[in-house]
């Protein structure tokens, strides 16, 4: 029972260490300095929400009913190529390094849209959820424990990325270095997308 917490600690930082969408736009606003902690306090409670809810066992309601599936893919996949597509943009008109000094072009509102997006659109967020469900069931009574030692995780992750990317802030004073930014998050988006059509 006692290591039910760094056990699921571990497994959460597993999972989330994998480069994906919603990691990458933490990052870039983290390098922007853009609504930062908005960002990873969203980030932050949405994952406990939907961890919790996966010791929960509602992962059983989404095997049980195949179409939710469906519709988390598809939305998931449309929001991926959208957004890549228009990271390639950037990348592909360059022309400006971003403002570093806390200024955006994208309102709070705007950001947490696109977080949101990031967030609950993502087909492979729900799978780990169901696996995360399936391996707290097997600590019994501290599956809770286990639970909120995957959730720790995933506040600590996502903190330490917003506010550590400002130590890379002097690379991203150039506009090449945002182009790159760009290029693979673009590339990222739409690598993850088609990795989801051709799972199904």
């Amino acid at each position: 029972m006692t290591t039910a917490f760094p056990a699921g600690f571990l497994l959460g930082f597993s999972l989330i260490l994998a480069i994906g969408a919603q990691n990458a736009f933490v990052l870039r606003q983290g390098l922007r300095r853009a609504h930062v902690f908005w960002i990873c306090l969203f980030c932050a409670i949405s994952d406990v929400i939907l961890i919790m809810a996966g010791v929960a066992g509602i992962g059983v309601i989404t095997e049980e009913v195949p179409v939710l599936g469906q519709v988390f893919l598809w939305g998931g996949v449309a929001f991926l190529v959208g957004y890549g597509l228009l990271a390639l943009r950037s990348a592909w008109r360059g022309g400006a390094a971003m403002d570093l000094q806390g200024e955006t072009t994208q309102s709070l509102s705007a950001a947490m849209i696109t977080c949101f997006a990031f967030t609950w659109l993502n087909p492979h967020l729900y799978l780990d959820i169901v696996m995360i469900g399936s391996i707290a069931a097997t600590w019994g009574d501290g599956r809770w424990i286990y639970g909120s030692g995957v959730a720790s995780a995933s506040a600590v992750f996502f903190f330490a990325l917003g506010y550590g990317a400002r130590l890379l802030a002097p690379v991203f004073a150039r506009p090449v270095a945002w182009r790159v930014l760009d290029s693979i998050v673009g590339l990222t988006m739409l690598v993850i997308a088609a990795a989801l059509v051709m799972g199904r």
